[in-house]
């Protein structure tokens, strides 16, 4: 996966189905570190809330070379 765009509603499905996991320091797709951006049709400067957009871009960051500890 090298750039992907979602809707507001699948991003959330991916968290909520553990497609997307949270480490609490980056994002994760299959052990791939991934940024998300906001996609908004308005103007920067008017954004209130980024947390509303319609849609997000998902770019793969590299691979995640990071074991964390079992708990």
């Amino acid at each position: 996966m090298e750039e992907v765009i979602v809707t507001r509603e699948e991003l959330i499905n991916m968290f909520d189905n553990k497609i997307i996991i949270d480490t609490g320091h980056n994002w994760l797709i299959d052990d791939y570190i991934i940024e998300i951006i906001a996609l908004h049709e308005v103007e920067p400067k008017f954004l209130q809330d980024i947390t509303k957009a319609k849609s997000y871009k998902i770019i793969t960051k590299g691979k995640n070379n990071v074991t964390l500890p079992i708990l």
